[in-house]
């Protein structure tokens, strides 16, 4: 695809429409949009425009679209598949303007919201009226729900709650043509020809540009129990995750913890907690609901499955400032791992039955290409994110030799009824994997659409095929 560079007269028009100081230009102030949470990229657009309206955004898409000029949307830059990085250049969108909640409608059990509204800040909106929105990820307190929706994103809540594609409901998007729609109906039911709110959700801003979100909520429980597990082995650990759900019991969140990466969490985050040395594996296990005496029956179920698995101690949090530390230790994981060494992180998802063959394969392959791993996730739905440490490899197999080892993960991953990514997407550094799931007939579904959508390609180019 030929693309075109923005020219005086076009900078001219951009500022028009979206007011001269939400424009920018200097290379000193591009460096925050050349780059998200992946790994080291970094990738200038040629402009930054950050509108404040639906109007305003399908100006710019009418303008980039007669010009052939290149346009990815981008939200918080918390991404870490790559899907904000203006690859071409052109003109990048920021939704950082659009960060208003809407309404909260308490009667219907739903809110509309604008995309660049920190997803934590709703959270705690809606709980205040006793409401829950449960798509939580480890960014919440940074990352647009904008970016949830593009992304699919998940969060350890998921495993009861369900994925962010049931708490989408509608969705205002601006089309490559600069055309406004509305995907779907504000109604728990659709069955109303081909659902374009599903088809949007976890498109990557490939297909649209989303400027208001409908979201289901629910009521949310008033009581919660959590248990920190641990185990001799990683394999022990994921083996009792199937089990729990075997014996009749759905928390609200199961997460998985190595020991490298709570020894790094310790190490980084001033997190006091005491780690035995035969420890090598965790899981964090909550319950909630709105009866004590049920959360606490759960848990004790629960006990008895983990004993089944040679696990080795149960913490049970005390107070609201010890779960608060225990959940800490997670959500701070990534970061931790992060500032510990060069790394590269995949975003594996199994059957959650099969996360010990998964494990047990990770760390086969990593002896077998010479990298280390630090692995965490959402167990309870399968979803397991691998933590490549580059260590002792030296630069030249981290270049070349690193990605057959990676493209063995993922084989892995798909021979175990897997996919590529749970909740992080495909982006920019994962597509070349996708042939390993996906056949050419896949393939062309997807240039269809994309061609419906987006005849002139010019939203969010190359990225997830």
């Amino acid at each position: 695809m030929a693309y075109n560079k923005i020219t005086e007269e076009i900078l001219g028009k951009i500022r028009l429409i979206v007011c001269n100081d939400a424009v920018i230009t200097s290379h000193a102030d591009l460096e925050k949009y050349s780059h998200d949470e992946t790994e080291d990229l970094a990738y200038y657009p040629e402009v930054v425009a950050k509108p404040q309206t639906p109007e305003q955004v399908s100006a710019l898409m009418k303008l980039c679209n007669e010009h052939m000029i290149p346009v990815t949307p981008r939200g918080a830059g918390t991404g870490l598949s790559g899907g904000a990085l203006p690859i071409m250049g052109g003109l990048l969108i920021a939704m950082e303007r659009f960060n208003k909640i809407l309404s909260i409608d308490e009667q219907n059990l739903q809110a509309t919201v604008e995309p660049g509204v920190i997803t934590e800040e709703f959270m705690n909106q809606v709980a205040a009226k006793g409401l829950l929105y449960p798509i939580d990820p480890a960014s919440k307190g940074s990352c647009f729900i904008g970016g949830n929706v593009s992304h699919g994103s998940g969060g350890p809540r998921v495993v009861k709650y369900g994925t962010i594609r049931e708490y989408i409901l509608n969705l205002e998007v601006v089309l490559p043509s600069g055309e406004i729609i509305w995907t779907g109906a504000n109604t728990l039911k659709y069955s109303s020809g081909y659902n374009l709110t599903q088809l949007i959700i976890g498109s990557e801003g490939t297909l649209g540009i989303i400027t208001k979100i409908v979201v289901k909520l629910i009521p949310l429980p008033t009581q919660n129990a959590l248990m920190l597990a641990s185990f001799a082995t990683d394999e022990a650990a994921c083996g009792a995750v199937s089990a729990i759900f075997r014996a009749g019991i759905i928390p609200s969140a199961v997460e998985f913890m190595e020991r490298k990466g709570v020894e790094w969490v310790i190490k980084n985050d001033g997190i006091i907690f005491d780690l035995k040395d035969d420890i090598e594996a965790f899981l964090l296990i909550e319950v909630d609901g709105n009866n004590m005496d049920v959360v606490f029956t759960d848990c004790e179920n629960i006990n008895a499955v983990l004993e089944k698995f040679d696990c080795k101690d149960v913490l049970f949090a005390d107070s609201s400032a010890q779960k608060a530390e225990l959940w800490r230790m997670r959500t701070t994981m990534a970061v931790s791992v992060k500032s510990n060494s060069v790394y590269k992180e995949e975003d594996t998802v199994v059957p959650r039955a099969e996360l010990p063959k998964l494990i047990k394969g990770i760390k086969s392959i990593g002896a077998k290409y010479g990298f280390e791993s630090v692995c965490y996730g959402h167990a309870g739905d399968g979803n397991l994110h691998v933590n490549i440490i580059k260590a002792n490899m030296s630069d030249e197999d981290w270049t070349y030799k690193l990605k057959d080892g990676i493209r063995e993960i993922f084989e892995l991953t798909v021979s175990l009824g897997g996919t590529l990514s749970g909740e992080h997407g495909i982006g920019l550094v994962q597509k070349e994997f996708m042939p390993i799931k996906y056949s050419e007939v896949h393939f062309e579904l997807w240039r269809g659409i994309k061609k419906v959508f987006d005849k002139n390609g010019i939203l969010n180019p190359g990225k997830i095929f």
